[in-house]
């Protein structure tokens, strides 16, 4: 065959390898629909049940058109409202007027007054005082208004209507990190006795934070034993670890007030110990909600440290008492840092966990020891003010992956490899 047949050859053979590489490339089309085929109902599951009502919540903290919804007129004339130095002119005032009537009228006031009662003290009956008292005709609305109720001359009150009137609003964000925002636009901190919910953001973290420490130190000295026994006795053992898995949450905290109350088991064994001399208060307050939360947590921590610990041979510390060093030192130069990546997810597990927990420090904490979920609870069911609960979650979603992202800097968990 000569040099000048080999072009015409491989040119003649070219589109037989175009067509082949088509197929390959369908082919390969085909395995990724069928891939993703086999993963969208779990996909679909995680989008139904956990992005969309993430996402809802997020939205109802700053979307609000409850108050729009009723007083439409409102919402439209509030416009007109530029002077935030004193009330508005009459055009708003009658609009107000007119929405009152209407929504009276349509048995929708009360949405208004649970709405404006969010931001104003007694805003409730300052709505159905005005509807009460309100006359179909006047010459000037605003004077009638005011006639009724001083407050309806007061510029914050109109700016707490404002930010009502939807379809945006600061008013929940701002309430959630103890902030409000005046008449002329300035943001400013909220009184002493209105100041709360820093204080429970705050109690919130301390709390999980303290039951992540007392999950650490018990956690790994029962996994570092879980690790290093036979696996018959480890298997039974381990059995004891993931009992409470198997028992209700109530009824793992029901317990704990039995145990901790003053009659209760701990404090006659106390007594008979003679450590003590009378029973000690226990229940009720944030010792119970230590103890509580760190025995329902204490299994989260337990098995990444086990995972981890089961993966460190033992040639490790052989080699470094070999090297010199003594038991101890090998331990805490050695192996501790080969439990960190166990460690740190068991941490991370036990903290995130803990920011969200509500039935425990409901049932064994007292006033002063309720975390930012039981609050949240008491805005979804109680007071159905959804955006002040969508506020709330939001502040601790947003600081918990600030958190996060600090600790992942600082112990590099998703960069660290096991031993």
């Amino acid at each position: 065959m000569t040099d000048m047949a080999l072009p015409e050859r491989q040119q003649a053979l070219l589109p037989d390898q175009q067509g082949l590489k088509a197929k390959l490339q369908r082919a390969e089309r085909m395995k990724k629909v069928r891939a993703f085929a086999l993963v969208a109902p779990l996909l679909l599951f995680v989008l139904v049940t956990f992005i969309a009502p993430i996402g809802d919540m997020l939205r109802r903290s700053f979307v609000d058109n409850e108050l729009s919804a009723v007083w439409p007129q409102t919402q439209s004339a509030m416009q007109q409202w530029t002077d935030r130095s004193q009330a508005p002119g009459e055009a708003v005032f009658k609009a107000v007027a007119e929405d009152i009537r209407k929504s009276r009228d349509a048995n929708t006031l009360a949405t208004a007054a649970r709405r404006l009662n969010y931001a104003i003290d007694n805003g409730r009956s300052l709505v159905f005082g005005t509807a009460r008292k309100l006359p179909d005709q006047t010459e000037s609305w605003k004077e009638a208004m005011i006639a009724i109720d001083a407050r309806w001359n007061d510029p914050e009150l109109w700016q707490a209507i404002n930010q009502a009137s939807g379809p945006f609003t600061s008013f929940y964000l701002l309430q959630a990190m103890d902030l409000h925002k005046k008449a002329n636009g300035d943001i400013v901190s909220v009184s002493g006795n209105n100041a709360i919910y820093i204080d429970i953001l705050l109690r919130t973290f301390t709390v999980a934070f303290s039951v992540t420490v007392l999950s650490v130190l018990l956690g790994f000295p029962v996994a570092y034993l879980l690790a290093n026994l036979p696996p018959k006795t480890a298997n039974l053992l381990m059995i004891l670890v993931l009992l409470p898995f198997w028992t209700s949450l109530l009824v793992r905290t029901a317990a704990w007030i039995v145990l901790l109350q003053e009659q209760g088991v701990v404090n006659q064994f106390l007594l008979w110990l003679g450590v003590v001399d009378h029973p000690i208060r226990m229940i009720y307050n944030r010792a119970g909600v230590y103890i509580a939360m760190t025995h329902v947590l204490l299994p989260f921590m337990i098995m990444p440290l086990y995972s981890v610990m089961k993966g460190i041979k033992p040639h490790y510390m052989r080699a470094a008492v070999s090297l010199g060093a003594r038991p101890t030192v090998a331990f805490l130069r050695v192996y501790m840092p080969m439990t960190l990546p166990g460690m740190g997810a068991g941490a991370l597990l036990v903290f995130i966990l803990a920011l969200g927990y509500y039935v425990t420090p409901a049932l064994v904490g007292g006033a002063a020891d309720q975390m930012i979920s039981y609050f949240i609870a008491f805005y979804t069911s109680e007071t159905v003010n959804w955006g002040m609960a969508s506020a709330l979650g939001a502040v601790l979603l947003v600081v918990t992956l600030i958190l996060y992202t600090i600790y992942n800097r600082l112990v590099g968990i998703s960069n660290m490899k096991m031993g």
